[in-house]
């Protein structure tokens, strides 16, 4: 099987890393696990160090100073995965509210299926998600239908943060070029994805809200979100992307 890589970012996850990275480990797939640890005051970093006595060679840690923000994190997990020569890269939360069992999906659907991206989605099959409040559940799917409206992205879960890529994808898009650090990464990465020619699949999950820890989600968040797809329509008006070999 080629080599895959699940790269986790985590800021004050104690209640939630020990088991989120034994429950990767069981899966079939077999990954190596890269966790982006933005200086937790918890003590999340000291767990992850513990557990790398157990699991020598596959489970990986880069420690930050501070909260650098999402998508400063995957894109230093992107950087280091390339470098080390991983197959797919994949993107997950620590929390739990995305179920480890659908990684193997995910892979599948680009070793297998043809996908560029696979996007697990929580709208491809109505709205699949559980135990969130429902007024965060509307902005949710109306933020998606925004986005679709706005950029021309064929997606129906545009904001999802679990994501299998190609190596290829990742090589391609100028990731030094990717300028959101919240929720609108998640937004811009699958629009560059697109732009570059490269094939998105959306693939069926079940998003549960998690159960231990504090949520990092804010306002401000949706913010740089709406107003990022604007920026980020203008801006591809005159950027030239380069394109999927």
């Amino acid at each position: 099987m080629a080599t895959s890589l699940v790269i986790i970012p985590t800021y004050n996850e104690k209640e939630n890393i020990e088991n989120i990275i034994r429950a990767v480990f069981q899966q079939s797939l077999q990954p190596h696990i890269l966790i982006i640890e933005d200086g937790s005051p918890d003590g999340t970093a000291a767990i992850v160090k513990k557990l790398q006595t157990e699991f020598p060679g596959s489970l990986h840690i880069i420690e930050r100073t501070g909260k650098l923000g999402l998508g400063t994190a995957y894109i230093t997990g992107f950087k280091w995965g390339l470098e080390k020569k991983y197959d797919f890269i994949f993107e997950m939360d620590a929390d739990f509210s995305h179920n480890p069992e659908d990684l193997i999906k995910l892979y599948d659907a680009c070793a297998n299926n043809g996908a560029d991206v696979a996007i697990g989605s929580r709208y491809v099959t109505g709205v699949n998600v559980v135990n969130w409040p429902i007024g965060r559940v509307l902005m949710s799917y109306f933020a998606s239908k925004y986005v679709r409206y706005v950029l021309g992205l064929q997606i129906a879960d545009t904001t999802a943060g679990f994501k299998c890529y190609r190596r290829e994808v990742l090589e391609t898009m100028e990731l030094d070029k990717i300028r959101f650090k919240g929720y609108a990464f998640q937004i811009e990465m699958k629009f560059t994805a697109y732009k570059c020619g490269f094939k998105l699949v959306e693939v069926p999950i079940i998003f549960i809200n998690r159960v231990l820890g504090t949520s990092k989600m804010s306002g401000g968040i949706f913010g740089e979100a709406f107003l990022g797809v604007i920026q980020l329509k203008m801006g591809s008006w005159t950027r030239k992307y380069p394109q999927k070999k």
